[in-house]
């Protein structure tokens, strides 16, 4: 956990909010994430309306779509906590990917390329992608050569979203002078959501009739997580119960609501506000960095982008 700063003293009303491990269960569902995984062959579409329909939800949202060949970690937001997923749009991920080269090459030379495609790389989309064709940088964190066989290779590779893995492995195969595909593909994590803590659509299934039929609410409860698990990678500030309405109705964070933030906020970095009980509240950009937000005992420390709890949850102590 990261450490923090603590600006002010504070304490909370156990008249209003909960912890997020304490929601009663139908709004355990209707405020949770998924750390799905995707089986290969459908969309990542296809598997929104799935969860959907399992869970008799009135709506679903992913964070980050996979190829329909691509399996793996696919974070899915259920009701409310749709548009809280859409903070993962931006957060790191990791895959691990087989790689077949188009000749054989010196296994050096291999593990050379590898390490000179790390850091900032550049690239150009495929054809086949959502965004525009365009130049642009993308920085690779790391890249882990596991095995070698003939002309297959296996590496785990940490990367900025908005990565190509594909382009990736086809602009390893041009500076080899073989050329390369990437033959399998499988994502490990996005942001917070790891492969070690994955659900398939069939374990989610059995704990949700677990619920329903025999009234036995264990598995849909580690089966979902709270959506505040889909902001767990975000610097996070805890504000008073004072300020939580204000917020909820639009203002931005002042100084004087925050009691305690984390040390490693930088300026224009979005950061998660949250109650003294856990709660997610909103996010939205660092207008300071931590030390300077510290000593400061008025204005405007964080331009609210989204806001995520409902108003009234907590006392209006606004005018």
């Amino acid at each position: 956990m990261a450490e923090l700063l603590h600006k002010a003293e504070g304490e909370t009303d156990p008249r209003y909010g909960c912890s997020p491990d304490e929601r009663p269960i139908k709004e355990h569902i209707s405020k949770g994430v998924i750390n799905l995984d995707k089986p290969s062959g459908p969309t990542s579409h296809e598997v929104d309306s799935w969860v959907k329909k399992i869970l008799s939800a009135d709506k679903t949202g992913h964070g980050g779509t996979l190829d329909p060949r691509v399996t793996g970690v696919l974070p899915v937001g259920i009701d409310q906590a749709t548009r809280v997923i859409q903070l993962l749009l931006e957060a790191p991920k990791e895959y691990v990917c087989l790689m077949r080269l188009h000749e054989k090459v010196d296994d050096c030379r291999i593990a050379e390329i590898l390490r000179e495609f790390q850091g900032k790389i550049f690239q150009t989309p495929p054809v086949k992608s959502a965004v525009k064709r365009e130049l642009r940088v993308r920085k690779i964190y790391y890249v882990h050569l596991m095995e070698m066989e003939g002309q297959d290779v296996l590496f785990r590779i940490g990367c900025q979203a908005g990565t190509y893995i594909r382009k990736y492995c086809h602009d390893i195969g041009e500076a080899l002078g073989s050329g390369a595909h990437m033959a399998e593909l499988r994502r490990t994590m996005v942001g917070p959501f790891q492969e070690n803590t994955l659900k398939t659509l069939q374990e989610l299934t059995d704990a949700y009739h677990a619920w329903v039929e025999d009234e036995d609410e264990s598995e849909i409860r580690t089966t979902i997580l709270p959506m505040e698990q889909a902001a767990a990678h975000l610097p996070k500030i805890l504000i008073r119960d004072s300020a939580v309405d204000a917020i909820c109705h639009g203002a931005d964070l002042a100084a004087g609501g925050i009691i305690s933030l984390n040390l490693n906020i930088e300026k224009g970095a979005t950061v998660a506000l949250k109650t003294l009980k856990g709660e997610l509240v909103a996010a939205g950009e660092s207008l300071y960095k931590s030390d300077e937000i510290n000593k400061k005992n008025k204005g405007i420390m964080v331009d609210i982008k989204k806001v995520f709890m409902e108003p009234g949850t907590y006392p209006k102590m606004w005018k």
